[in-house]
């Protein structure tokens, strides 16, 4: 963000922010042959948010940084600030198996200039409840705002509202991003802790987040479509429904794939077919399977139809 943005309007992290892919280079002497390509990523999170995005999320699941070492996992979130950290937000991924490696991504961030942190709670086993709160905690300490992240597919740890309620005590802890799949849960957090901004974090349901409360959308498909996520967002946000619906229906196919363990591989299919440049994955992620390939380009071929069409009716 600039540096006129006060301390209280950087402590909110709503809006469209893209959880960013990675793309790579070949490179025989970097892991799996495969460098990041920063250049490349620079010019990414450049493009997103000259498309209208509010941020961008360096370091998430999608950006692979469970298969990046220390130096690359740094060295990506730095780029995204200096690529686009003076026009928009940057939430870096500090997501660690414990509170004290969380805790040093989050130092790091801090001293990268980043505007906030995303967070899981601990990754490698199923923690109780105590254990998550002084695991935020910890984060929090660092002086950046906190997007907690509730990912029950991956981490085994539902952030329940209940336990949100605890968490959203923390000084510093501002939102969640919620993919648990039940929308019934924007309504239930905003109950039980009424301070913590819902983020929506699947894609498939972000129109039903965002008509119940939610404020914001941590997302995958934007990396796609950009400009249309926005519009997507700001028509919700406006309580424009029909208008909203026309634009999201024939997007939810793509959307679904934002949700299924090939996520990664298909967001980054659907960036080479628009025309960007999404490439292969880091290992253990391999390519996508023929029949799988073939259901994603059926599904992005109706989205961008559908998208050519409503851009034709809209002009």
């Amino acid at each position: 963000m600039t540096d006129s943005a006060t301390p209280q309007s950087r402590t909110s992290l709503t809006g469209v922010i893209v959880a960013t892919a990675l793309p790579y280079a070949e490179d025989g002497s970097a892991p799996a042959g495969l460098r990041p390509d920063l250049d490349r990523y620079a010019d990414h999170c450049r493009w997103l948010v000259d498309n209208g995005c509010h941020g961008v999320g360096p370091n998430g699941s999608l950006g692979e940084y469970s298969s990046l070492t220390d130096g690359e996992r740094r060295a990506v979130a730095r780029t995204a600030v200096a690529a686009v950290g003076q026009d928009a937000l940057v939430v870096a991924g500090v997501h660690g198996a414990g509170a004290h490696q969380a805790r040093y991504w989050a130092e790091l961030a801090a001293e990268d200039g980043a505007d906030g942190v995303l967070c899981l709670p601990p990754t490698l086993y199923r923690a109780n409840t105590g254990e998550i709160v002084r695991h935020f905690e910890e984060v929090a300490a660092v002086g950046l705002p906190v997007m907690v992240y509730n990912n029950p597919l991956d981490t085994k740890i539902d952030l329940t509202p209940e336990i949100l309620r605890e968490v959203a005590a923390i000084d510093g802890v501002v939102a969640v991003k919620e993919f648990s799949g039940d929308i019934r849960r924007v309504l239930h957090i905003k109950e039980q802790a009424p301070g913590l901004e819902v983020v929506a974090g699947a894609d498939d349901l972000v129109l039903e987040a965002l008509l119940m409360g939610a404020t914001g959308w941590f997302a995958g498909f934007p990396n796609v479509f950009p400009a249309e996520s926005v519009r997507l967002y700001d028509l919700a946000l406006e309580g424009r429904v029909a208008e909203a619906r026309e634009l999201y229906e024939p997007l939810v196919a793509a959307f679904r794939w934002d949700s299924r363990t090939e996520f990664v591989q298909a967001i980054k299919r659907g960036m080479d077919l628009v025309g960007r440049y999404g490439g292969p994955c880091r290992p253990p992620r391999g390519p996508l399977l023929p029949d799988q390939r073939r259901q994603l380009d059926a599904d992005m071929r109706g989205a961008v139809q559908a998208l050519e069409a409503w851009v034709k009716a809209a002009g």
